[in-house]
């Protein structure tokens, strides 16, 4: 049976010292060696799915490690302690808003979570809330959606998405695109409401990083003709 120790050191071979500089303008954290996800996709591939390894993975402290986690975590198994442990223990928007949304939204806890975790004064934890609701929506049938609370969500983000932290500003534009694009009888309701909004504007530091425009990406989609398309996983 693979350990947790022993895929570390299957992964510090592959980090490289450019891509960890990449990854230090993007805001990631030490310890991590820079290992591009490619490559932790490789590892996924030969693994597939691994509870307990992921669990394991996680407790690493690794970022690189906390990323391949969240791609071999079992989802249906993880409870809200697990859940909630994650988003608690990640360092960095990569782990918040990626990792843990994602584990989070294929989990059967990722509507509950979510909805507590955007009420949190903590930016990550807050971040990982609004990411988590974008995989609710992007993943889970529209029957199991509730309508009534997300056009409130929807409110709530044009009232104070300007008045809120980096990551959150981030990932509140983030739901406002997902609720447009993956629930069909939200998309007029969603535009409307970034055109209220207006622009975003989110401080990603020294990187070329930027915030799409939630009007002119919804309008894309919907020139495609993939309005309501739902995405068979919140993870990438």
């Amino acid at each position: 049976m693979t350990t947790a120790a022993e895929i570390v050191e299957e992964l510090k071979p592959l980090g490289s010292e450019s891509y960890k500089r990449i990854l230090l303008k993007h805001g990631a954290r030490e310890p991590f060696f820079g290992v591009k996800v490619e490559e932790l996709k490789k590892i996924q591939k030969r693994i597939k799915k691994d509870h307990q390894l992921a669990l394991d993975l996680y407790a690493t402290g690794i970022s690189d490690a906390m990323y391949l986690a969240g791609l071999i975590a079992d989802d249906a198994r993880m409870t809200k302690r697990d859940l909630e442990r994650w988003v608690k223990q990640a360092s960095w928007h990569m782990l918040s808003e990626y990792t843990v949304a994602g584990t989070a939204a294929n989990s059967p806890h990722g509507r509950e979570l979510a909805l507590k975790w955007i009420d949190s004064k903590n930016e990550q934890i807050a971040s990982a809330g609004w990411a988590t609701l974008s995989g609710v929506v992007a993943t889970r049938p529209d029957g199991e959606l509730d309508l009534a609370e997300l056009k409130r969500l929807l409110k709530r983000v044009e009232q104070t998405i300007h008045e809120q932290p980096n990551c959150v500003r981030s990932t509140m534009n983030g739901f406002v695109i997902a609720a447009g694009c993956y629930v069909a009888k939200l998309t007029d309701l969603a535009i409307k409401t970034a055109e209220k909004i207006g622009p975003v504007h989110v401080d990603f530091g020294e990187t070329a990083c930027e915030v799409p425009s939630a009007p002119e990406y919804i309008q894309k989609v919907k020139d495609r003709g993939t309005i309501g398309k739902k995405r068979k996983s919140a993870k990438c």
